[in-house]
């Protein structure tokens, strides 16, 4: 299951393959490729998966294709947000022989590190099954990759944080300490925010949940680094007042009891900071 509504445009996506592409060619070219192939040599590729997963990435390996040769042929068969098993292909490639080889390492990059992050955010999804809670993820993505990094946790069935620090107000602990406490910043967020714009808090106690509860000017409260009973006691605080996001040491054995707790999100920075990259491979 998939939460991404449409793929991300190509003008997003280009200049980041475009990119890739510059520095793996460098200043010469792929000098193997045009030593040993043949001019005018021709192969149908594919792309083969070495192990389950889901599908992300498939739209950024046909641009490292087609911008390496327009005259490809690039069939995709795993679209973005499929699952798929060990020895499926995901998409087949056919065409000028060098063409494919010289894109294949870019290629793959893409596809085999969000496939990874759409697998690993699959993963924890299947541990919410039968509670409300949505597992999302956070800013702690690779520079530059942020737009498709969250693209891939949607397409394993995540829901996306901000995108950037202009998305929403995030109050952290260390703004509460530089603010000189909680008060001050909701405060300050009641007198000066557009009621256009949301507001999120971190706290890491309950006394610190009670005060924002008492104050008010928060829509979400992320409940840093609790265990799993004191996010229970915390959710029986709220009672509903104010959406309860939980965060902090968000390991996949423990999601199913944070879930449990009846939070309304679990944030999870390791969806893409440490999603192991899947093993892809392309053969002729």
């Amino acid at each position: 299951m998939t939460n991404a509504t449409s793929p991300l445009p190509p003008m997003i996506l280009e200049p980041l393959v475009r990119a890739a592409l510059i520095e793996d060619l460098g200043t010469n070219g792929d000098i193997t490729t045009r030593i040993v192939i043949p001019a005018g040599t021709r192969y149908c590729a594919r792309i083969r998966s070495r192990e389950a997963g889901v599908a992300s990435g498939m739209d950024l390996a046909r641009i490292a294709f087609h911008l390496i040769d327009p005259t490809l042929d690039v069939r995709i068969l795993r679209a973005d947000g499929m699952a798929f098993q060990t020895g499926d292909v995901l998409a087949e490639i056919e065409g000028d022989a060098a063409s494919i080889l010289s894109a294949e390492r870019v290629a793959l990059n893409f596809a085999g590190r969000l496939c990874g992050i759409a697998t690993m955010t699959a993963a924890f999804v299947a541990r919410t099954q039968d509670t409300a809670a949505r597992v999302t993820c956070t800013r702690k993505t690779t520079p530059g990759l942020r737009m498709v990094e969250k693209q891939a946790v949607l397409h394993g069935g995540g829901f996306a944080h901000r995108f950037s620090l202009s998305d929403a107000i995030l109050i952290k602990d260390n703004h509460i300490a530089a603010a000189g406490g909680i008060r001050p910043v909701l405060q300050a967020c009641k007198a000066h925010a557009s009621h256009m714009m949301r507001v999120e808090i971190e706290v890491d106690r309950l006394e610190q949940l009670s005060e924002v509860l008492d104050e008010g000017g928060a829509d979400v409260v992320l409940l840093d680094n609790m265990d799993t009973a004191t996010l229970r006691q915390a959710v029986a605080m709220a009672q509903g007042r104010v959406v309860l996001e939980a965060s902090g040491n968000m390991r996949l054995g423990r999601i199913a009891e944070v879930a449990a707790t009846g939070v309304d999100y679990i944030s999870c920075g390791a969806l893409t900071h440490s999603a192991p990259t899947l093993d892809l491979g392309l053969d002729f």
